[in-house]
């Protein structure tokens, strides 16, 4: 995904400034996308010279702040961008590289190691868990329920993977704080099926 489909599809709901932009994304996609003020700002002068949105002349607000809208061709591009096949993503993952050379450490620091990651994963579900329910007291005011119901999908994504997560978690620290090293069964791991 790209800053400028993200800047695009927020500009198809509403004209929006650069700060309103920022403010948009930390108070929805930040849990997946974050962007910062410089960034939205350098994309919307692209996105302006590509003729996908154009800048208010006159600004609003206290601050005279500009609202982009976005263009008949850029709303084209946000189409086709959307119903375009996603190239495949990139898994790296930090914490995992870790995990597989973690043999190179002492038992009690490869538990460290998997015991703050899984604090930091609960912290996390904690944290979407309460943004959800934030967010449902939110459901009728919502002006689009189809805006609101794809919106709050992301949100259903993250808090999903948390359960499994947690679960490899557990097991990985329990296996090491025996000292058994025998691989997982695998239907453990797939308790929830694959369909």
């Amino acid at each position: 995904m790209s800053l400028k489909h993200a800047i695009l599809g927020f500009l198809s709901y509403k004209p929006l400034s650069g700060y309103d932009l920022k403010k948009a994304f930390d108070n929805s996609v930040r849990h997946f996308w974050p962007a910062d003020q410089s960034q939205i700002y350098r994309t919307l002068a692209q996105l302006t010279a590509e003729g996908l949105v154009e800048r208010a002349a006159d600004g609003e607000g206290p601050r005279d702040r500009h609202p982009y809208h976005i263009t008949a061709t850029g709303l084209s591009e946000l189409r086709q961008w959307l119903v375009a096949s996603s190239p495949p993503q990139d898994d790296r993952n930090p914490f995992l590289i870790k995990v597989f050379f973690a043999a190179t450490l002492g038992g009690g620091e490869a538990l460290a190691l998997l015991a703050e990651h899984r604090a930091a994963i609960r912290e996390q579900a904690s944290l979407f868990t309460g943004l959800y329910q934030q967010m449902l007291t939110l459901r009728e005011a919502a002006p689009n329920p189809e805006v609101f119901f794809f919106s709050m999908l992301t949100l259903e994504y993250v808090l999903s993977l948390a359960p499994g997560y947690l679960r490899w978690l557990d097991s990985a620290i329990d296996r090491l704080e025996r000292g058994d090293y025998t691989p997982a069964d695998l239907s453990e791991h797939l308790a929830g099926g694959l369909r």
